[in-house]
């Protein structure tokens, strides 16, 4: 299963957030893909205000993890400079820990992955238009998907 959902604007993108959010439990993760500027650190700006959190979220490109408080703890990585790398950042208290995640540019640690997860591709379509593509992987994913497009 695979959902395609046009966004037309920020706010439809903050929308998104917004149902994801309210679905998102412990342990749940998220993995973010998309060009430099398609909006994943946007996006999980949007995600992490619907989750309570009261701090400036931004890209953690230089740390690789960011934890923030909220409804629920929220990890936010960046691991795009784990590149080429063999580096276990303790992968296991990281995803089956009490926190939500959000990864960016996952593709680089997919072996070190949950097998279930809802992946997110962010395509830029132009300066304002984007094309979100969910694929829930696992069974809690693919109801999380069913009950954001109601």
């Amino acid at each position: 299963m695979t959902i395609e959902i046009p966004i037309q604007s920020l706010e439809e993108t903050q929308q998104l957030a917004e149902k994801i959010a309210i679905r998102l439990q412990a342990q749940d993760v998220l993995t973010l893909e998309g060009d430099l500027g398609a909006g994943k650190t946007t996006f999980t700006q949007f995600l992490a205000k619907e989750l309570g959190v009261n701090r400036h979220v931004n890209s953690p490109t230089f740390t690789i993890m960011k934890q923030y408080e909220g409804r629920i703890p929220f990890n936010h990585l960046d691991v795009y400079r784990l590149a080429d790398s063999d580096e276990d950042l303790g992968w296991d208290e990281i995803f089956y820990g009490d926190a939500a995640t959000v990864v960016e540019w996952a593709q680089l640690i997919e072996p070190d992955l949950p097998v279930e997860r809802l992946d997110i591709t962010i395509k830029r379509i132009d300066e304002n238009q984007r094309l979100f593509i969910l694929t829930p992987i696992g069974e809690r994913y693919t109801l999380l998907c069913e009950e954001i497009m109601r």
